[in-house]
């Protein structure tokens, strides 16, 4: 540590406090070489910073590095020499942590710039973090922060309950509209005959009931982001409006005439497979290629089980019914093995309904759903169990006499090496292929 700091140049202790958020030049051995005023403010704790462990002065502050299953991004990031982007869960609040490799002249990495950014738990509610360690979410959140910052069509594609929404919070988030509205559209949950009149807007008068003038929710996503949530699901004869929309940017309110111009970020999700719908003629190929600018494919829960710890302690924090509650590990082993073909949402149904079954501070594998509980059981044994080529209950004699004509006609070597493999002597063996040559007139 004495050379890196020899080696350190006043330049580089001073950008630290351009940034706003906490950060912390850090060595690889884990200990603090400088750090900002927001850092100081955020964790220290009177003492200086200098020489000490990371881990051990977010420690001090509250935020335990490994609660929950968190993992230190500096290992993964001294192993691969690339950036690091991770979320840590503690019982105070999330920490966002944003770690980058800094190289000296020969490419060599000497030092791990470290930022911070915490969410009180009281906001997790409010603002939901991207909770995962896995290699999967891992690579969903480094393609969420390589889009944000653009204007690009983001398409999302994932089972239902995967978290698409939320990703499509965290784009938004990292984009330069992220002051303007995030307006959700439901296009699952539309009738066909509100579609146009909830996207584009009416006039008064337009139609039956048309009492009042009424904006769109393309018209009020001016200046923010539109999620198209199951994108799949737009009625195919009003795809070529919302293409025209797309191209132009530009609309019509039903029984309107003059355009309007909207400017926005598009941002789609669906669970189903917009290709497949495409070669069916169910999907319109232009439509199709005017979203999928950047496609994000999130993973199946049980592709990242690794993440259930994280996620669970997450969710637990947003149920106000499992205020103080926490999982038993043999609880965590159960939903470690669950395959959850509802994905996130599920989990959270059954957090929520064990929340509601414990009586004291543990969440045990009786407060689970049956299905979850019965995989951690050992198989019961079928009491009319067959053994192979065995169909009804035969005479001892008679099954060793089958067993031995078998076990003579399929053996490749001598009687001596039979018997060795039969566990048995030379001379048993020869007894009792003779007195089976005798009885049933074995060659």
């Amino acid at each position: 540590m004495t050379d890196l700091l020899k080696q350190l140049r006043p330049e580089m202790t001073s950008l630290l406090d351009c940034f706003s958020t906490p950060a912390v030049l850090l060595c690889g051995d884990y200990t603090v070489l400088a750090a900002n005023q927001a850092y100081r403010r955020a964790f220290g704790d009177g003492k200086p910073l200098q020489g000490r462990r990371c881990a051990e002065i977010m420690a001090e502050a509250g935020f335990s590095c490994q609660q929950s299953g968190n993992h230190c991004p500096l290992d993964t990031c001294q192993q691969t020499g690339e950036d690091q982007h991770v979320v840590h869960t503690h019982t105070s609040g999330n920490t966002q942590i944003d770690l980058y490799p800094i190289r000296n002249e020969r490419a060599e990495v000497v030092y791990f710039l470290e930022l911070l950014n915490t969410i009180p738990a009281d906001a997790t509610h409010a603002t939901p973090a991207m909770v995962g360690q896995s290699e999967a979410w891992r690579e969903v959140v480094r393609l969420i922060r390589r889009v944000g910052p653009g204007d690009a069509a983001v398409l999302l594609l994932g089972e239902s309950g995967t978290g698409k929404e939320l990703a499509a919070a965290a784009v938004h988030q990292a984009s330069h509209l992220s002051h303007g509205p995030f307006i959700t559209v439901d296009c699952s949950g539309l009738p066909e005959t509100l579609f146009e009149s909830e996207l584009f807007g009416h006039e008064k008068g337009a139609f039956t009931g048309a009492h009042s003038r009424k904006t769109g929710l393309v018209e009020a996503a001016t200046g923010g982001t539109l999620f198209l949530d199951e994108v799949g699901d737009i009625p195919l004869n009003l795809q070529v409006k919302l293409l025209r929309l797309l191209e132009t940017g530009t609309f019509r309110r039903v029984g309107g005439v003059e355009p309007i111009r909207s400017r926005f970020r598009l941002i789609s999700a669906t669970h189903r497979h917009l290709e497949k719908m495409v070669a069916e003629e169910r999907f319109r190929q232009d439509l199709y290629y005017r979203i999928n600018t950047f496609p994000i494919a999130l993973p199946a829960l049980r592709d990242r089980l690794d993440d259930v710890p994280l996620l669970a302690a997450a969710i637990l924090q947003r149920i106000p019914v499992a205020k103080g509650l926490q999982l038993h590990a043999d609880t965590l082993q159960l939903l470690g093995q669950y395959a959850f073909p509802g994905n996130i949402r599920e989990l959270r149904n059954i957090l929520e309904r064990a929340a509601l079954l414990a009586d004291e501070h543990w969440i045990l594998p009786q407060h689970l759903p049956p299905a979850l509980q019965q995989q951690g059981m050992p198989p019961k044994q079928d009491k009319h169990e067959k053994i192979s080529g065995v169909d009804a209950i035969v005479p001892l004699a008679d099954l060793e006499a089958q067993y031995l004509r078998w076990a003579r006609s399929t053996f490749g070597g001598d009687r001596r090496s039979l018997a060795v493999r039969l566990g048995v002597s030379e001379r048993t063996l020869y007894r009792k292929l003779d007195a089976l040559k005798e009885a049933h007139g074995l060659e």
